[in-house]
């Protein structure tokens, strides 16, 4: 197949940006089958500071609740899931500890 450089608009600032044929080639060996949205600038920004790009809305979800093992309340990075027991940090770390062999 020949490729031909073509001229794309970045996602982000809206400049022009070229997509060479030698990248094109070099997406068509890896299977890639998008275009590249951002311009290398906008690229390079977005992978110096993941998580602070726009298109990013990841946030962190801390839950309150009570640890199964001790019963003294707690919050978690994470929703817990019905019927899986969940640990504060100290009961966390103690069953980590009886759990892995010793080395």
């Amino acid at each position: 197949m020949e490729y031909q450089d073509k001229v794309l608009k970045c996602a982000e600032c809206d400049a022009e940006f070229v997509f060479t044929a030698g990248e094109q080639m070099f997406f068509a060996d890896k299977g890639f089958k998008n275009e590249p949205k951002r311009c290398k600038n906008c690229k390079a920004k977005r992978t110096e500071s993941p998580g602070q790009a726009q298109g990013n809305n990841f946030q962190r979800t801390e839950t309150k609740t009570t640890c199964s093992q001790c019963g003294k309340e707690t919050t978690v990075p994470f929703k817990p899931t019905q019927g899986r027991p969940v640990y504060c940090r100290e009961c966390f770390q103690q069953r980590r500890a009886i759990g892995s062999p010793a080395a």
